[in-house]
C-alpha cells in the first residue's frame, strides 16, 4: 500500500507568511517528504487544501481524501498536525475519526504516528481533534470581538470595498479604511441624485426615476458597473440603502444563520433587526449628504417594494433551474397582467436580448426530454426483459473490460515501485508516473459503478428514486404545489439553459426555443 500527503493552510500560517517566514505549503511539503524518506514510505500523491473552511463540506480536497480512505486506497496519511484534518464541529470530527478507524489508515505526523487499531492512539487522536475544535472556537471568538471593536472605531473590516470606494491601510494604526474612488464615486452621486431628485425633462419638468429606469439609463450610457457586467435592480437598491455613503460603517446587517433542512445543513443570510445592527461613524469621507440620504430613504418608506420572497411559497416549478443562454442569469417567472392568462419565463437582466416564453411550454418540454432520456432506465425486471437480448451482453462485456484495465494499471503501479527501489526512477519521475497511473485508475473506478448498474438486471438498492417502481412522473403529477415539483426536478436536473432570439408572436411558433438540459444522472449508453 502507498501513502499520501495532506497539506492545508490556517490563519496562523497566513500571519506567518506576512512576517516573511516563507510559503506555508512549500515548507510543510518539504518537511513531510523528508519524514517519508526517513521512514521509507512510498509517497504517491500530495493533496493541497488552499480553501480555508470550518466544515468538511467547504473543503473539496478533504472530501476527496476521505472518499479514497474509505475505499482503502492509502496505508497512511502524512500531515503536519492532526488539527489540519478537522477543526469543524463534533459531527465532522466524528466523520474523520470513523473514516480512519474503520479503514485502518494511519495518521503520520512529525511528532507521532497514530495507529487507529491501537486503543491508546485512537483516544489520543480523538482528544487532539477535540482540542483543535476548542482552539478554533477561541480564535474565532477573538476575531469576532476584534472586528466589532474595529467597527465601533470607524474602521472598514470587510474584504471587498463597496462600489465608489477603495480599501486603504491606515497610516498610523492597525486596520483599514475607505477612500473615494475617483472613477466610481461620481457614479454613486449620480445614482443617488436621480433617485432622490429625479431627472429634468426637455419641457422643464422633473421626473422621479425608479430603480429599473436608473439601471436602464446607466446601461444605455455604457457606464461601468464595477466587477459586474451591467447594472441590475438589486445592486442599485442595495447601494441606495447602504449607509456607508454617508460616512457610516454598518456591521452584522445580514449575519450568517445555519439550520437543518431535510437532513442537510443550510446557510442563510437573512436581514437582521435594526436593533441588532451595529452602526458607527466611519473614518472615511462620505459621498452623499444627509439631505439626499433622507430623501432616498423616504422614497423607500413610501414604496417599500416587494416583500422578502421567503415569506411566500414557491410559485415557479422551474425556480433556480433555468439559466439564460445569452447572459447567464437565472430566469424568473412573471405572471401575466390579465387574469386567467399563463405565466411567462423571462430573463430579468435589463439589456438581455433573450426572448421570453410561456412557463408551461418550457416546463412541458423539460418533462418530455426527461421522459425520453430516462425512459431507458430499468424500473422493474419485467421492463428489462422487454429490452433487446444483446444489450445486457454488451454491458457485461464493457464491465469486464473495465475490470481488466484496472488490474493492468495496478500491475503498472507495482512495476514503478520496483524501478524506484532499483534506482532506475528518480523521485520526480516516480511521482510523475505514479500520478499518471493513479489518474487513469480513478477514471476507470469512476466508470465502474455506472457499468455495474447498467449490467445489473434491475436497479440496485439505494439507486436514484427514478429507478424505483414509483415513477417520477407519477410523483410529479401528484405534487400539489409548485415547490414540491421544483424540489422533485432538482433531484434530477442540474440546470437547463434556455435560448430564444426571435419573438414567436410574429415570426415563428410560440413554443420554438432552444433548451439544453444538464441532468444529474450519467447519460445512458444504449
Amino acid at each position: 500500500m502507498s501513502y499520501c500527503l495532506y497539506l492545508r493552510k490556517s490563519r496562523a500560517d497566513l500571519d506567518a507568511e506576512a512576517r516573511g517566514e516563507g510559503e506555508t505549503l512549500a515548507r510543510h511539503e518539504k518537511a513531510l517528504l523528508e519524514l517519508g524518506r526517513r521512514q521509507s514510505l512510498k509517497i504517491d500523491r500530495i493533496y493541497r487544501e488552499i480553501v480555508s473552511g470550518e466544515t468538511i463540506a467547504a473543503r473539496p480536497v478533504m472530501q476527496q481524501l476521505l472518499s479514497e480512505i474509505e475505499q482503502g486506497m492509502w496505508e497512511g496519511v502524512l500531515v503536519m498536525e492532526v488539527e489540519r484534518l478537522a477543526r469543524g464541529d463534533t459531527i465532522d470530527q466524528g466523520i474523520v475519526a470513523q473514516t480512519f478507524r474503520f479503514s485502518g489508515t494511519k495518521i503520520i505526523t512529525p511528532l507521532k504516528t497514530y495507529d487507529p487499531n491501537n486503543e491508546f492512539d485512537e483516544e489520543y487522536f480523538e482528544f487532539g481533534l477535540f482540542m483543535s475544535r476548542r482552539e478554533y472556537k477561541t480564535i474565532n471568538r477573538r476575531l469576532q470581538r476584534g472586528r466589532i471593536a474595529s467597527v465601533r472605531e470607524g474602521k472598514f473590516v470587510g474584504s471587498v470595498p463597496p462600489f465608489g470606494y477603495t480599501r486603504v491601510k491606515l497610516d498610523h494604526d492597525r486596520g483599514f479604511t475607505l477612500k473615494p474612488n475617483p472613477e466610481q464615486a461620481p457614479i454613486v452621486k449620480i445614482i443617488f441624485s436621480l433617485f432622490a431628485y429625479g431627472e429634468q425633462q426637455p419641457d422643464g419638468t422633473t421626473e422621479l426615476m425608479s430603480i429599473p429606469k436608473i439601471a436602464r439609463k446607466l446601461n444605455q450610457l455604457s457606464i461601468p458597473a464595477g466587477k459586474k457586467k451591467e447594472w441590475v435592480y438589486a445592486s442599485i437598491r442595495d447601494m441606495l440603502q447602504n449607509p456607508v455613503y454617508i460616512g457610516k460603517i454598518r456591521w452584522s446587517s445580514r449575519p450568517l444563520k445555519k439550520r437543518i433542512s431535510n437532513g442537510r445543513l443550510v446557510k442563510e443570510r437573512p436581514r437582521a433587526n435594526e436593533k441588532d445592527v451595529i452602526l458607527a461613524d466611519g473614518l472615511h469621507e462620505p459621498l452623499v449628504d444627509n439631505k439626499t440620504w433622507e430623501l432616498v430613504q423616504q422614497r423607500f418608506r413610501q414604496n417599500p417594494g416587494r416583500p422578502c420572497p421567503n415569506q411566500y411559497p414557491v410559485q415557479n416549478p422551474l425556480a433556480g433551474l433555468v439559466v439564460c443562454g445569452v447572459c447567464g442569469h437565472r430566469m424568473v417567472r412573471r405572471p401575466y397582467r390579465k387574469a386567467n392568462e399563463p405565466d411567462f419565463l423571462l430573463c430579468a437582466a435589463p439589456s438581455c436580448k433573450n426572448v421570453s416564453s410561456r412557463l408551461d411550454y418550457v416546463e412541458q418540454l423539460i418533462l418530455t426530454v426527461l421522459q425520453d432520456w430516462l425512459g431507458a432506465y430499468p424500473i422493474n425486471p419485467g421492463d428489462v426483459e422487454r429490452r433487446s437480448p444483446f444489450l445486457p451482453d454488451m454491458r457485461e462485456e464493457a464491465l469486464k473490460r473495465a475490470k481488466k484495465e484496472l488490474l493492468a494499471l495496478k500491475k503498472q503501479q507495482d512495476s514503478i515501485y520496483e524501478l524506484l527501489e532499483k534506482g532506475i526512477y528518480s523521485d520526480e519521475v516516480f511521482l510523475q508516473r505514479s500520478r499518471t497511473i493513479q489518474q487513469k485508475m480513478e477514471e476507470v473506478q469512476a466508470r465502474l459503478p455506472m457499468l455495474e448498474a447498467q449490467a445489473a438486471p434491475c436497479s440496485p438498492p439505494g439507486a436514484h428514486p427514478i429507478c424505483t417502481n414509483e415513477s417520477i412522473w407519477k410523483q410529479y403529477e401528484e405534487a400539489r404545489t409548485a415547490e414540491e415539483k421544483n424540489n422533485l426536478l432538482k433531484t434530477v436536473i442540474e440546470k437547463a439553459v434556455y435560448t430564444k432570439t426571435v419573438n414567436g408572436r410574429w415570426n415563428n411558433r410560440a413554443d420554438e426555443f432552444e433548451l439544453i438540459l444538464y441532468p444529474k444522472l450519467p447519460p445512458k449508453k444504449v
